[in-house]
């Protein structure tokens, strides 16, 4: 069985309770709960990490070379300046997939560079939450 993991950035935690006009209203478990499902359905195992910690994202990216074969990332804020977790990304030598709920494109000028997106195989935004469902769908079929 394929496994795949969602790790989540810095105030990811708050999804529901925080700028809902950008973020929306569900919490992450509600959006996870969907997506379990979807994973189930189509034979994956799923799993998910957050962190408000640039350090502890680094040592999940670090220690899924051994228990994943693809990672869903939304680094958060990290976007735009973490080159650690873009050399991370690189380091494990695992496709991944990053995710932004908003546009970071519309959004304030220092949002619209991502340092991530050198590092991974593609990059889905804009879309709301859903953006993790597209990318949960996207990485079943790259598994395949």
């Amino acid at each position: 069985m394929k496994k795949i993991i969602i790790i989540n950035g810095p105030n990811l935690n708050l999804l529901g309770q925080r700028e809902e006009n950008i973020y929306g209203q569900d919490s992450f478990k509600e959006i996870y709960d969907g997506l379990e499902q979807f994973a189930k359905d189509n034979e994956v195992q799923l799993s998910y990490f957050q962190s408000n910690s640039e350090g502890a994202i680094i040592d999940k990216i670090h220690q899924c070379r051994n228990d994943f074969d693809l990672i869903i990332i939304n680094p958060g804020a990290l976007t735009h300046y973490s080159y650690s977790i873009h050399d991370a990304i690189i380091a494990i030598k695992m496709p991944a997939i990053e995710v932004h709920i908003s546009n970071i494109y519309n959004r304030e000028q220092w949002r619209r560079k991502s340092v991530i997106s050198p590092a991974v195989t593609g990059v889905i935004c804009g879309l709301g939450t859903d953006g993790y469902k597209i990318a949960l769908y996207a990485a079943i079929n790259y598994l395949a």
